[in-house]
Order: C-alpha cells, then structure tokens, then sequence
C-alpha cells in the first residue's frame, strides 16, 4: 500500500512538471516585425532581427493590420530629408495610427547617416516611437547612444535612444554587434 502511494505521487509530480513543459512549449509570444527600407539598409536589419525571433519580416507597404497583433512589436524605419519617415512607413503611418496595441511590448530600430545628417539622426526612430505610444503599446529596447558621433536627434534623451540607432554608411562593421545585443536585450525585458 506505501509503495502504491509513492509511485501515485510521483506520476502526479511527472504530470505537473510535464504540463509545465507542455504549456511552456504551446504557448509562443507572438512577434512581429515590420520595416519600411529604400535603400535596403534597413530591410536587411529587420532580416536579421526577425531570423533572431524566428519570423519573417513584413514590409509596412504590404502589412496588414493583423500583422500589428503581436506580444512584440518591433518596427524598422530609416530616416529621409531633414528627419523624415521613410516613403514607405510616410504613406502607410495610418496603419500603425489605426493600431489598437494595448497591452503590446514594441520596440524600435532606425538607420540613419551620423556625419551627412549629423543634426536629424535616425529623427523618425522618434516619430514611430510616439506613434506606438499613442496606440498603448509600452515602448522596450531602449539603447545607449554612447559610441555614436551626431550632433542632434529626436530619438535621444538623456544618453539613449528610444531604440536601436544604426549606421551601415559610417559603422557597418558595428550593426552585427548592435543587433546581436539589441536582440537579447528584447528577449529579457
């Protein structure tokens, strides 16, 4: 009868560690990652970043607003002119804007030209930023802008940026290391 019983709580201990498991396995966060690229700078970032997540990364002229329902958000944007948004996130901004995402983790990375555009660098990291912030969604990936050589940005305060700042035209050697961290940042916070 001893025996019996101790053999009932350890298939009970089994069930629980396997449900555990099972439940860890089923239940998957889901991420997002949309990019708007004309250079293809930023387009082969999001790529990068995505593989890290084990997802494909959307294009913003062909996204949909399913494709905003995600755990993580993580959106890609250059910046253009005098800190303007990227063609492609310009004339689709309304399908973030429309974007309920209450509750959603995002983050955002950004390429931009420290020494052309020293005085506007990676500036519509910033305009994303306060876009996903007026939709609910609670803003991650904060980095340091240690490192970098601009003399202005949007995206900056205090000695960070609101995301990821890359430079493939004056620090491409950098990017790998930059996302490499920026990824497992992400996945912590």
């Amino acid at each position: 009868m001893r025996l019996r019983f101790s053999i009932n709580i350890l298939d009970y201990r089994f069930f629980q560690v396997s449900n555990e498991i099972t439940k860890g396995l089923i239940k998957m966060d889901k991420v997002s990652v949309i990019y708007g690229s004309t250079t293809g700078n930023t387009e082969s970032a999001a790529e990068k970043i995505a593989a890290a997540f084990g997802v494909k990364p959307i294009a913003i002229a062909s996204a949909s607003q399913e494709d905003f329902k995600a755990d993580l958000l993580i959106l890609g944007v250059s910046t253009w002119g005098f800190g303007d948004l990227q063609d492609d996130w310009e004339s689709n901004i309304a399908k973030l804007e429309g974007a309920d995402l209450s509750g959603v983790k995002a983050a955002i990375f950004g390429e931009g030209d420290q020494s052309a555009f020293s005085d506007t660098y990676c500036n519509a990291m910033a305009t994303l930023a306060e876009a996903v912030s007026k939709c609910g969604a609670k803003l991650i990936g904060r980095t340091s802008a240690e490192g970098y050589n601009f003399s202005a940005s949007t995206a900056e305060d205090n000695g960070s940026f609101c995301g990821l700042a890359l430079d493939e035209n004056n620090q491409p050697e950098l990017t790998d290391e930059r996302i490499s961290a920026w990824v497992s940042q992400l996945k912590s916070e």
